[in-house]
């Protein structure tokens, strides 16, 4: 099976919310509508092009857009997004229906500048991001250990090292979180500056690397994840490994305003700082 096209995820997204109550997460969406169209790890894993991630989540990107404008959801700051009364009461849609109406919702709204300034701000958000994953894809391996452990250490880490042995099952440092200056939590890290889809081959074998070394594992990469490697990250019984891809990493470099200024005027303007990097 192919990826499907954009206007053929408006039920399967409108279904996969009703099933998991009426709100969900992006992932918890593209895992509960990956289920419901039985799409293969393969069909999952395949790129957008010049995008830095994969086609079934651009698409069902889109028709979340698409689904918004129509009325049946709406989502929050933290990314969550939830059935309106309007999508409650549907089980499925027109898909000519729903661009029909989505088109003529955009143009009812300020003469149709709405449309353009959502896809302005989505094309702005992908520019940005797609620039700094560039950046970041181009570092020397030691230079991006370095930026992983700058962003630990601004996220509240301690006692963090980059370690880079080879050999050592891609374990690239280590660091300590403590929670509430009361309990504290090892973690073992990898650095992974990869522009294609990183599988679970490679959580087993930084797991087995990390096994009886570390609380807890973390990978930080510039590529994205396979269904495959979330499951694996996840599995019961196993020492848990975090997963941040491409699009997080971006956004936490944005958060902790480290290489990607964030000037709010009447919009929000994101600019990248090309030496910053330069200089890990």
């Amino acid at each position: 099976m192919t990826v499907p096209k954009y206007d053929d995820l408006f039920n399967p997204t409108l279904e996969a919310l009703h099933k998991l109550g009426g709100s969900a997460s992006i992932q918890e969406l593209e895992d509960e509508v990956s289920k419901i169209l039985n799409l293969s790890e393969e069909d999952l894993s395949v790129m957008a092009s010049d995008q830095n991630q994969t086609k079934f989540s651009l698409r069902l990107a889109w028709a979340r857009s698409y689904l918004k404008r129509f009325g049946a959801i709406e989502n929050t700051d933290r990314g969550i997004w939830t059935l309106t009364k309007k999508g409650r009461e549907l089980k499925a849609v027109d898909k000519s229906e729903v661009k029909r109406e989505a088109k003529l919702e955009s143009r009812r709204i300020s003469g149709g500048r709405k449309q353009e300034e959502e896809e302005a701000e989505v094309s702005s958000e992908r520019t940005w991001k797609e620039e700094s994953l560039e950046i970041l894809q181009e570092m020397k391996p030691e230079a991006f250990e370095r930026l992983c452990q700058r962003i630990l250490r601004e996220a509240g880490f301690v006692h963090v090292e980059v370690t880079g042995r080879s050999g050592d099952g891609g374990i690239d440092g280590h660091g300590v979180v403590k929670i509430g200056g009361l309990l504290s939590f090892h973690v073992y890290f990898q650095a992974k500056r990869y522009k294609e889809s990183v599988s679970a081959s490679v959580i087993r074998d930084f797991r087995g690397a990390m096994m009886g070394r570390a609380d807890k594992g973390l990978i930080m990469t510039t590529g994205v994840f396979t269904r495959d490697a979330i499951k694996e990250a996840q599995r019961d019984g196993a020492t848990p490994i975090d997963l941040m891809d491409g699009n997080e990493l971006t956004e936490k470099l944005k958060e902790l305003n480290l290489g990607i200024n964030v000037r709010q005027k009447m919009v929000e303007e994101v600019s990248i700082e090309k030496e910053w990097f330069e200089n890990i």
